[in-house]
């Protein structure tokens, strides 16, 4: 089998661009909804976002319900964010995270390139080993939510890249929306919030100049 390299779709000026135009929008326009299509690419960004060893210790819940997420909103510092976007999505790590964690992705491996799962052991091997005697002090959770973090980026990339956008969301109850969410019931936890969809005309923040560092500040070369 051979590799082609895929033409570029985009050019590096068009890519600042759009990461310029991107900001935390603080206030969304609840009238708008983000086309089927449109929200089907920004789920597959999520999906194939990368993680170490791709173990995918992590599960994306979009929230749909209205009067659901009027209720999260509560536990969300009463952000309108959580309300009024588009979509609301609860990125959670997986919780436990083991051997059988493991041995599903092997199999799953297993059938998405049509290869025994016994061809696989030593991959198997290796990343058991890591999760029960990691070379370093280890704290899964805290390892899961970093992974869960590269979703996050994949996804605000990908939706600013499509003129969509994104707010991620620290200020909420972790413990209150699991509760709300069952999500500990199906043995996740969550981690970060991002709400998605179009900014209000009336957002004054949108029209604010971005503040960063200037690059030398934040860049170093080492040769």
């Amino acid at each position: 089998m051979t590799y082609t390299a895929l033409p570029a779709v985009t050019t590096p000026d068009q890519l600042v661009q759009q990461l310029n135009w991107r900001y935390a929008t603080k206030q969304f326009d609840p009238s708008r909804t983000i086309p089927e299509d449109v929200w089907t690419a920004l789920e597959q960004s999520l999906v194939l976002a990368p993680s170490s060893f791709g173990l995918q210790p992590w599960k994306f819940f979009v929230i749909r319900n209205p009067d659901l997420r009027q209720q999260l909103r509560q536990h969300a510092w009463g952000q309108a964010q959580v309300t009024d976007a588009s979509h609301l999505v609860v990125l959670a790590i997986r919780q436990g995270l083991g051997e059988a964690d493991v041995d599903q992705l092997v199999d799953r491996m297993a059938e998405v390139r049509q290869v025994p799962s016994d061809s696989l052991a030593s991959y198997s091997t290796m990343v058991k080993g890591f999760l029960q005697q990691p070379p370093y002090p280890f704290d899964p959770e805290a390892w899961a939510a970093r992974q869960v973090y590269i979703a996050l980026g994949f996804f605000m990339h990908s939706a600013a890249m499509l003129g969509i956008d994104t707010c991620p969301i620290e200020g909420f109850d972790p413990a209150r929306f699991n509760e709300i969410l069952r999500l500990p019931e199906q043995g996740y936890a969550a981690v970060v919030l991002c709400a998605a969809g179009y900014r209000s005309e009336v957002d004054k923040y949108a029209a604010l100049a971005k503040v960063r560092y200037a690059t030398e500040d934040v860049v170093g070369y080492v040769d």
